[in-house]
């Protein structure tokens, strides 16, 4: 009598462990006994809340999140100024003046470039590409022909031009939160920027100085990633305000393949370039696990 019970009972706790592990959707807690196959190598953990993956070589998305989602892109806007910039024929030798018209007011105003300094064009591109110099971008967009209004219709057309659906620029450096675009945007925008010499150039040097009054002044890369012997980084742009997070995007080489790679909304002042990383771990596991790879 207790032996047929508990067959009952045990055939019936059966039935309902096999009934929990369908019906339970991805994701939710399940028995630890029901072992499930491990997942954790089919795509990166990443921590922006945005990003796409291109393999440029081989024409396919390697991995998305959000890749169709318009979001501020900050100081990311400063490859299309230079884009419509170059496209322009303006000279990179001719010398330009940091103005006041150039100050920003409150968040990311802080500016080593003081009203009056005297830089070439080349050199104002140079430290809004690299340093991310809001002053030096804005004053490339004021000496675009037309003015400021002028660069950010040509901005708009360009992004037009390109395919970026969803984007939208206000201003020349990338401090409103009005500049915008989605992951797939920005990819367009990084792979026509890596056709331009010298925006490839400025973008991923470490290092440089210019004369500011009487003194010379060093400016650094704002990401720490060109500077990695390691990496082969064809073109970059950092961003950061608040409304945008911390965003990265970039064209560069793993394993012989052209990889673009965009990052919106990171949380953590190094998160984007752990995410980078994570991303280039992640693609030489999975082509180390090929057949290509291996023969």
């Amino acid at each position: 009598m207790h032996q047929s019970r508990w067959s009952g009972i045990t055939a019936a706790l059966c039935l309902l462990a096999a009934s929990l592990a369908q019906a339970a959707p991805e994701g939710a807690m399940v028995p630890t006994n029901l072992h499930r196959p491990s997942r954790a190598s089919a795509e990166p953990v990443l921590r922006s809340s945005a990003a796409l993956v291109l393999d440029t070589t081989h024409d396919s998305v390697l991995y998305s999140r959000h890749p169709d989602v318009a979001m501020p892109i900050a100081s990311i806007t400063k490859l299309m100024t230079a884009l419509v910039v170059m496209d322009a024929g303006q000279s990179l030798d001719e010398t330009l003046t940091v103005s006041d018209d150039d100050r920003s007011l409150g968040k990311g105003s802080f500016s080593r470039l003081l009203p009056g300094t005297r830089l070439t064009r080349g050199d104002l591109m140079h430290l809004a590409l690299m340093a991310s110099e809001n002053r030096a971008a804005h004053a490339l967009g004021r000496n675009y022909p037309g003015g400021v209004s002028a660069c950010v219709i040509a901005m708009n057309a360009k992004a037009r031009a390109l395919g970026m659906t969803s984007s939208h620029f206000v201003e020349p450096t990338g401090l409103s939160e009005e500049n915008v675009a989605s992951p797939e945007d920005l990819a367009k925008l990084v792979m026509a920027a890596a056709k331009v010499p010298a925006i490839r150039d400025y973008s991923t040097d470490g290092d440089y100085e210019v004369r500011v009054g009487r003194h010379r002044v060093q400016f650094h890369n704002t990401d720490s990633l060109v500077n990695k012997a390691d990496w082969n980084i064809i073109v970059q742009k950092t961003g950061y305000i608040s409304e945008a997070g911390r965003c990265l995007v970039m064209q560069t080489v793993i394993e012989d393949r052209n990889v673009v790679i965009v990052l919106l909304n990171s949380f953590g002042k190094r998160t984007r370039v752990a995410d980078a990383r994570r991303i280039r771990k992640w693609m030489e596991a999975q082509i180390a696990r090929t057949p290509a790879a291996a023969t």
